[in-house]
C-alpha cells in the first residue's frame, strides 16, 4: 500500500507487460498510474496525485478526499431492528455498535486500521 497526502493507492504487478499499476483505493474518483520501476511508480503516484489536485482547483472543484467516515447503511428491516437491541443490551448507541462490528471485521480481514 503506498500512501500520499491521504489517499492511498493499491499496486500489482504485470509480469507479461513487466509494469507496476496502481489505482488509489480510498476515494470515488478514478486515478491511476503506472511505471516499469519502483521509483518511477512512486514518482507517478505523487504526480496522479497533484496533478488532481490542481485540476481541480484549476475548475475551481473541490476535491473529493479520502473517505470521511460517514456512511449511508441499508439493511433489512428486521435486521436493523436486532442490531439495535443487540447494541442496547450492549449499552451502545446503534452507531458506535456497528462501528465495532466493521471494525472487528477489517481486523478478521488482515487490513489495518489507522
Amino acid at each position: 500500500m503506498m500512501e500520499y497526502k491521504g489517499y492511498r493507492a493499491a499496486v500489482t504487478f504485470d509480469d507479461e507487460a513487466d509494469t507496476f499499476h496502481g489505482d488509489v483505493v480510498n476515494t470515488r474518483e478514478v486515478i491511476a498510474f503506472e511505471g516499469t520501476s519502483v521509483a518511477q511508480l512512486k514518482k507517478e503516484f505523487k504526480f496522479s496525485i497533484d496533478d488532481y489536485l490542481k485540476a481541480c482547483e484549476e475548475r475551481g472543484r473541490t476535491p473529493i478526499r479520502p473517505f470521511s467516515g460517514k456512511i449511508s447503511l441499508r439493511i433489512l428491516p428486521e435486521v436493523h431492528r436486532a442490531a439495535a437491541i443487540a447494541a442496547r443490551m450492549e449499552g451502545k448507541s446503534l452507531n458506535a455498535w456497528i462501528a465495532e462490528a466493521v471494525e472487528e471485521a477489517v481486523e478478521k480481514s488482515g487490513d489495518v486500521v489507522d
